[in-house]
């Protein structure tokens, strides 16, 4: 490693008269070579540069135009999203408004109809009432009925006896002739 130094060093030492080498010398060779290097950058990548910086210009020209157009459309959108969004409020709003007087008007429907019902009802049950006592009274006048008949037929034949039995009967003829004369 120190032949490579050493050899670095002789060069910084050679004399510049007639002779091509290295100047080692940093501060006095590097401006120059800098100035040079920038003087051909500029003179060749001039164009080269501007190119560039045209074409990156026309591309953020373009896609601060295509972010406006897409703006644009995009706050249409948005406007036609908001008026979509209201008629569906206001048709909303009307089906809540016409579903609650809907409900309300089956509702007095269901109660009218039930009070119907219950009249109803309540003229079924009064009818099958009077239907079930007029048939319990029906039922205890033939049963008195039929008692008074039995205790009748009893006491009407421990009364009669063969001689009063054929006169009711020679009457009864008799009213029976008369009858018969008078519609002839």
């Amino acid at each position: 490693m120190k032949n490579v130094t050493d050899s670095f060093v002789s060069l910084g030492h050679w004399p510049s008269a007639g002779s091509f080498g290295f100047n080692t010398d940093i501060l006095a060779t590097n401006p120059i070579n800098l100035s040079v290097v920038l003087g051909v950058l500029i003179f060749f990548g001039k164009g080269v540069l501007s190119d560039l910086l045209d074409n990156r210009k026309q591309r953020i020209l373009n896609t601060i135009r295509n972010s406006e157009e897409l703006r644009g459309g995009a706050i249409e959108q948005l406007e036609k999203a908001r008026s979509r969004l209201r008629k569906v409020e206001t048709e909303a709003e009307q089906f809540r408004v016409n579903g609650y007087s809907e409900i309300e008007r089956e509702k007095g429907n269901l109660i009218n109809s039930t009070y119907k019902t219950l009249e109803q009802l309540e003229n079924y049950k009064n009818e099958t009432i009077q239907f079930e006592q007029q048939r319990a009274i029906n039922q205890v006048r033939q049963r008195v009925f039929q008692q008074a008949l039995r205790g009748a037929l009893g006491t009407l034949n421990s009364c009669l006896n063969n001689e009063l039995h054929l006169r009711t009967i020679s009457a009864n003829l008799g009213m029976l002739g008369t009858m018969k004369e008078i519609t002839d």
